[in-house]
């Protein structure tokens, strides 16, 4: 038979092995993002590549796709690792709360996630001391719009532009002798 002080122990174990193999696949995921990025550059710049040397300006086009189609893959799988926060700021919030002691919060609580939340007014002096990790409350509009991030559309959207860009001059004959 388990005493109580096994319990809360064990229970707390299980959450830190949880946030950690959580904070794992998160990083998994941005190997995966880094693959998808360098796959979908070296797919656009082929493209390119092969459409200058040949004077085919429908490869552009297919530069522009490529371009699209990594950006949508990448998006789609930072929304899938941004599913994962959620959990890890549970986690969070929960080691947070179940400390007694002021002074044990503050060193104990896993703040990975929530360290996001607060790093900016931090850094810029706007508040002082400790922060608490707080749950996330409401549909978070990132999530929607995790294609638009800086880091998920760059370098595909440069993909995109220049090869819509050089697919429309081709057709007006801008880029000299090229063919379709």
């Amino acid at each position: 038979m388990e005493d109580a002080e096994s319990i809360p122990s064990s229970n707390e174990e299980a959450l830190r092995r949880e946030y950690y193999e959580i904070l794992k696949i998160v990083g998994d995921f941005d190997a995966r993002l880094m693959t998808v990025k360098g796959w979908g550059v070296t797919l656009s710049l082929a493209a390119f590549g092969v459409g200058f040397q040949y004077s085919h300006y429908g490869l552009f086009l297919v530069a522009a796709l490529s371009g699209l189609s990594f950006w949508l893959i990448e998006g789609v799988m930072k929304r899938h690792q941004m599913r994962y926060y959620l959990r890890m700021r549970e986690v969070e919030v929960l080691q947070y709360e179940r400390m007694t002691p002021d002074a044990a919060k503050a060193f104990s609580s896993p703040r990975i996630d929530s360290s996001w939340s607060f790093a900016g007014v931090l850094y810029e002096g706007k508040q002082k001391g400790d922060y608490r990790p707080v749950p996330v409350r409401g549909p978070l509009i990132s999530y929607r719009l995790a294609w638009f991030f800086p880091h998920v559309f760059l370098p595909h959207v440069v993909s995109v532009l220049a090869g819509l860009a050089l697919f429309c001059f081709g057709i007006h004959g801008s880029l000299g002798n090229m063919t379709w």
